[in-house]
């Protein structure tokens, strides 16, 4: 993992100031995935996959769901160290992201495919269980969605 994967994570945050854990660099198991719910300025959900030593994330504005077909726009951001997977707290009025964080749904994935345009991976967690993807859109636009193929495979 190189320091530059993590440079706008560290630029955002005053180290400080915040419980987030620190830019350094960690090689976990390569299987993490993590939904952090993050009431800030807006509620939304982080999601967040474990890939080439740090979690890559993304903001979702509405609740993921199990619900085949439903499309939620899921808009990149930087990414985090894989420390990150188990942060749950307040981080401070006045800095980046400020509120609470909560684990919404933690556990294990399986990437099937992926490029810079599309995401395919199954989901082991608590609440969510199955075939999802990732598919961009342009810019730091993704629509997450639960894959419908899945359930005709697992059945």
């Amino acid at each position: 993992m190189s320091e530059h994967q993590l440079g706008k994570y560290k630029e955002k945050r005053d180290f400080a100031n915040t419980p987030e854990p620190p830019p350094e660099a960690r090689e976990g198991e390569g299987r993490t995935f993590v939904i952090q719910k993050h009431q800030a300025r807006a509620l939304h959900w982080d999601l967040r996959l474990e890939r080439d030593g740090v979690l890559k994330s993304w903001a979702v504005p509405k609740e993921p769901t199990m619900e085949r077909g439903v499309r939620r726009l899921a808009v990149a951001v930087e990414d985090h160290p894989v420390d990150y997977a188990s942060f749950a707290g307040e981080i401070p009025e006045g800095g980046y992201g400020a509120g609470t964080v909560e684990i919404w749904d933690k556990g294990t994935y399986s990437a099937e495919y992926w490029d810079e345009d599309k995401i395919v991976f199954t989901l082991n967690g608590e609440r969510l269980i199955g075939r999802f993807a990732l598919v961009h859109t342009g810019g730091k636009n993704w629509l997450l969605m639960k894959s419908k193929e899945l359930d005709e495979v697992q059945a």
